[in-house]
């Protein structure tokens, strides 16, 4: 039930419009070369039984290298390499195939994990307690020297009692568990949507509505208290009338923002909590006749791959996955004999793009 998952050579941050810096990713370079993200996983990992024409070999390496997608060495043969043989590590994540967050964190733990060596395995348990079990007896009968344990939804875990039995260590990633005796990494969202709030402050605007996720939601909580804290730091009063809770669809952006718009007193920015929402946004508003930043300033957040393809561009925070990801395997590289570990939280950086202005006067 687990695979060995495949990884690419570390990216580097490249600057947006506005001036922040990302990472390159395999995104990128596959738009640059007019082929898809598999092919260029495949060119970038030389990946073996996979028939690709010189050409689009070297194309694709050319691209990688222009936009600076760390170090692309020229590599033998696959039958040529010497196999190093290190530590294995088991993943186990309750949703895969339709999360782009864990994908992310499993390429960010393979990625530093390769590099040392090391191979990751991942599974996938559907939130089922027998399954988990049966993963966490398989990896270690397989002879993983660690576990990782991660869910899709940042929160507060009962870890599984197979747990508690085993003889490597276990680190958490996106949620935790009480006592601060397993090494654990979250999202900062608080810091997250306070500095989205924020931003939007700086250029002016002080009327701003928010479309919340689902608020039992640990994320839409945390987003919410730093949106109040932004509020607060400023000395602009909170008002309950400009909290909209949505489902973290595009199709509960568009419902809240026609809500907004319908106010006595019309905002002149929202932060939605992440980016799908601000698709629904964006097709509220441009319904209703305004122009986006010029009439409305909007922030998403997550950075997901369609904001970049909005119009305009949204500015959006980034979701530390692949950070986190990496940061497992820091703790692993640099071993754990602590007692207890204070729950680590990453930043969600801003990325700054072109939907948010000054106010119209």
């Amino acid at each position: 039930m687990s695979t060995p998952a495949r990884t690419s050579a570390k990216g580097r941050s490249v600057k947006e419009s506005g001036g922040a810096a990302r990472r390159v990713t395999m995104t990128d370079i596959a738009r640059e070369a007019g082929c898809s993200q598999a092919t260029v996983s495949f060119v970038i990992n030389d990946a073996p039984g996979i028939r690709l024409s010189p050409e689009t070999r070297q194309r694709v390496l050319e691209v990688a290298r222009r936009l600076g997608y760390g170090a692309v060495p020229a590599r033998a043969p696959v039958e040529a390499r010497k196999v190093k043989r290190g530590r294995r590590i088991g993943f186990i994540v309750d949703q895969l195939a339709t999360s782009p967050e864990a994908v992310q964190a499993i390429e960010g733990l393979s990625q530093a994990a390769q590099a040392m060596g090391d191979l990751v395995f991942v599974a996938q348990s559907r939130n089922d307690v027998e399954i988990e079990a049966e993963l966490i007896e398989t990896f270690v009968g397989q002879g993983v020297s660690a576990l990782v344990y991660m869910t899709i939804f940042t929160r507060e875990v009962e870890l599984p009692a197979a747990l508690s039995d085993v003889d490597v260590p276990v680190l958490l990633l996106n949620c935790y568990a009480t006592g601060q005796t397993i090494p654990a990494v979250v999202p900062s969202e608080i810091a997250g949507g306070q500095r989205a709030t924020h931003h939007l402050i700086t250029h002016g605007h002080r009327r701003i509505a928010t479309i919340t996720g689902e608020i039992w939601m640990e994320a839409a909580q945390d987003r919410l208290k730093g949106y109040r804290r932004a509020l607060a730091t400023a000395d602009i009063p909170f008002d309950q009338d400009l909290v909209f809770t949505g489902d973290w669809s595009a199709s509960a952006g568009y419902e809240a923002t026609r809500k907004i718009l319908d106010l006595p007193e019309v905002p002149t920015a929202i932060f939605c909590q992440n980016d799908r929402m601000a698709i629904g946004c964006y097709e509220a508003l441009k319904e209703a006749g305004y122009e986006i930043p010029r009439d409305m300033s909007v922030v998403g957040y997550d950075d997901e791959e369609i904001a970049r393809h909005l119009h305009p561009q949204l500015t959006t925070s980034v979701l530390p996955h692949r950070a986190m990801g990496q940061w497992i395997a820091e703790q692993l590289s640099d071993g754990l004999a602590e007692d207890l570990y204070p729950l680590t939280k990453l930043e969600c950086p801003l990325v700054e793009r072109a939907s948010v202005d000054r106010p119209r006067s």
